[in-house]
């Protein structure tokens, strides 16, 4: 069996960023193939490393170097070094593409395969400022790491067609493999709830403090919720800064860095999804299929996924669909529990789902 040496970008107890569901999707998976004892992970970051203003100025440093924060030239060497003992070196995200080139350049005779959890510069872009004095030069860093992941990997995975067609157009290579955004089944009931939608909803948002998913919600209080008679409930990592910082919020719920989500979902009779910027696949999408939620989202949203919107719940543009599309549900309401949005889950976007093509990866 191949020993496979998983980079990874940090450890954490808890998982509340996409990114690093994502990543443990990755994980999951490649055990369920390769056998957890064949796999080594090495961590960039570990949950509670404290970090002092030297090591930031040093990692600004190394970032003009193409090294993105956490890597060092030492630490690529280590990481090559340790390389030699396995047959795989999987690198979890595509900001550590460095890692690849090293492994080539020094001659690795394994196979790297490069994950692209966005096509990062994107990211990036709608993640930090304009203003912000360091963004032109992660953006540079980002870039090309993203583009040293292209260049010396195997094997490259994408989310979905239209990532593709941007590394294709920026960095002439397609992905070898899709893989979408999925989630290790953790809803698997005997029965789900029966209750319809309540005359008067209560409409989920979940994400984290993110400018995406700010200038979403923020935008949704602003145009929709004075037209529609609702509950709203955000919940994500970081989602206080935000109440504190905008007045529009200081009479709305927001639950920060809750330990649990599931009870939220459960509560909730839709997910509203009102994201209008960003790359990759929304992870708060894959989510709420698993817990079969109706979804109101806009296209960024649903962006990789391959759904039936009248049944999933609507896809909206403007403010406009988006109050007509929670009205219906008011005047006519509907199971809480989607069960087309659970059933697209599991055949799609779980674990299950897509472990044929990282055994393909593999091969």
């Amino acid at each position: 069996m191949a020993k496979l040496l998983f980079i990874r970008y940090k450890s954490t107890k808890n998982i509340f960023e996409g990114g690093e569901q994502g990543s443990q999707k990755n994980y999951n998976v490649l055990a369920q193939l390769l056998g957890e004892e064949n796999i080594t992970t090495y961590y960039v970051h570990h949950e509670g490393e404290k970090h002092g203003l030297l090591t930031y100025l040093m990692a600004a440093w190394y970032m003009l170097w193409g090294y993105y924060w956490g890597m060092t030239p030492k630490r690529v060497r280590g990481i090559v070094d340790m390389a030699k003992d396995y047959d795989v070196v999987f690198v979890d995200r595509s900001v550590f593409g460095i890692i690849a080139k090293r492994l080539k350049k020094a001659g690795y005779k394994g196979k790297v395969i490069s994950f692209f959890h966005n096509v990062e510069v994107l990211y990036f872009a709608a993640k930090v400022g304009k203003c912000n004095p360091v963004r032109p030069f992660l953006l540079r860093c980002v870039n090309a790491n993203d583009r040293y992941a292209c260049q010396y990997s195997d094997k490259i995975i994408a989310l979905n067609p239209r990532d593709q067609k941007e590394l294709e157009n920026r960095y002439g290579r397609k992905a070898d493999v899709l893989i979408p955004v999925a989630f290790r089944d953790r809803y698997n009931r005997p029965t789900y709830t029966e209750e319809l939608t309540r005359k008067r909803p209560l409409c989920l948002f979940l994400g984290a403090y993110f400018p995406p998913n700010n200038e979403g919600i923020l935008w949704f209080v602003q145009n929709v919720l004075p037209l529609v008679d609702v509950q709203i409930r955000i919940v994500g990592k970081g989602m206080v800064r935000l109440k504190n910082e905008e007045p529009l919020l200081k009479d709305i719920e927001v639950i920060s860095d809750a330990p649990e989500v599931e009870p939220h979902f459960e509560d909730a009779d839709l997910m509203v999804l009102p994201i209008f910027a960003g790359s990759g696949m929304k992870v708060k999408t894959c989510e709420s299929l698993m817990y079969g939620k109706n979804i109101i989202a806009t296209p960024e949203a649903l962006e990789g996924y391959e759904l039936n919107y009248n049944r999933m719940g609507a896809c909206c543009t403007t403010a406009e669909e988006f109050v007509k599309a929670i009205n219906s549900f008011i005047a006519s309401p509907r199971p809480r529990f989607n069960a087309y949005c659970r059933q697209i889950f599991l055949r799609k976007y779980s674990e299950q789902a897509v472990v044929d093509r990282f055994r393909k990866v593999l091969e």
